[in-house]
């Protein structure tokens, strides 16, 4: 299982607030949350996304509320997964409950090594992800990095698009 797409970046504590704000938390429905998917953070994301993009971050991406909203608003904008340093338990565990791939990622593949010449994740980047391997591809700059596959479990709820479906299916 692999997620390809154009990277946009983020910075540290990207809050559940920003990736869908609560005035549009009136609804549950995954098109329009995505119609409003980081708007108070980047202005353009939902004009520019594509499916199958990619949302790299820094250090504790999806903080704030418990609210499954945010990662349905990530997935139904198109994004095909998440990748940051680190990320808020309760948005991880959500992020997998629906079907979103999340992966964390060491801070020197998402930032570089500027005294290596080593290139970090920039937005534009064209970033491939395999899950049965770990392997994390930037293909703009040619570098790669070697994570955590995972699981077997996680990639089954991930490919039945969330935990319900998965034990549907049993």
């Amino acid at each position: 299982m692999k997620a390809s797409g154009t990277v946009f970046k983020y910075g540290d504590n990207v809050d559940t607030d920003v990736i869908i704000p609560a005035r549009y938390l009136n609804s549950s429905d995954p098109k329009e949350l995505a119609g409003h998917c980081m708007e108070d953070i980047d202005k353009d994301f939902v004009s520019q996304v594509k499916e199958g993009d990619l949302i790299v971050a820094d250090k504790n991406f999806g903080c704030g509320s418990s609210r499954e909203h945010a990662p349905i608003a990530i997935k139904a904008a198109g994004v095909s997964c998440v990748i940051a340093e680190t990320f808020a338990r309760i948005f991880y565990r959500n992020a997998i409950n629906i079907g979103l791939p999340i992966y964390d990622a060491d801070k020197m593949f998402v930032y570089g090594i500027p005294d290596v010449q080593f290139p970090g994740i920039e937005k534009g980047d064209q970033v491939e992800v395999d899950f049965d391997t770990g392997v994390i591809t930037n293909k703009t700059k040619g570098t790669t990095f070697q994570g955590q596959a995972f699981p077997e479990f996680m990639q089954k709820i991930i490919k039945a698009e969330g935990l319900i479906n998965y034990i549907n299916q049993k």
